[in-house]
């Protein structure tokens, strides 16, 4: 797996991104981190030497939490070499990336991803010729699936497991 990140890492405790001072770290981390195009290069390089090695594997997907669901979005194409892709949390989630989506996607959002953005997803991937599921986990916070998992709560627990279920069955169908 590259270190898609160079070295930089966000603090979970900036995120949601809800104060200047965290809007700021995040941003600094992000600029470190090179662009969406750059990181999906690095990708697309890194899955061409993975097919490589394994000839075997029939089929890829990708999946990506928070930045890495944008990356897994972007890789979603018509140039895709993954089957299926999905995302939780997703950060910068935009329609015109579902638009240009050609294989089937999952999108598991958290409350705090803005609502209207995750409709318009939604009816995008609803549309004729796209596959999708789109869900918006309404008790769960940005970082559910990840690192901010706080997997001390049942609550918390029994969300990340069923996230986790949703994404695997979704896969399963496609891969």
């Amino acid at each position: 797996m590259p270190d898609f990140c160079k070295g930089a890492f966000a603090d979970p405790a900036w995120f949601p991104p809800d104060t200047e001072e965290k809007k700021v770290a995040a941003a600094k981390v992000r600029a470190r981190t090179g662009s969406f195009a750059d990181t999906l290069s690095v990708l697309l390089r890194t899955v061409a030497e993975a097919k490589q090695k394994w000839p075997s594997v029939q089929g890829w997907g990708i999946v990506g939490l928070c930045w890495g669901g944008k990356i897994a979005a972007l890789a979603s194409g018509s140039e895709s070499p993954f089957k299926v892709s999905g995302q939780a949390h997703p950060s910068r989630l935009a329609a015109e990336d579902a638009e240009n989506m050609t294989i089937p996607n999952i999108c598991l959002a958290s409350y705090n991803e803005p609502a209207d953005v995750v409709k318009e997803y939604a009816k995008v991937l609803d549309s004729e010729g796209k596959i999708g599921h789109v869900e918006i986990y309404e008790t769960m916070f940005h970082g559910w699936m990840g690192a901010r998992a706080n997997l001390e709560d049942a609550e918390n627990e029994k969300e990340f497991d069923g996230g986790y279920k949703q994404v695997a069955e979704f896969f399963g169908k496609y891969v």
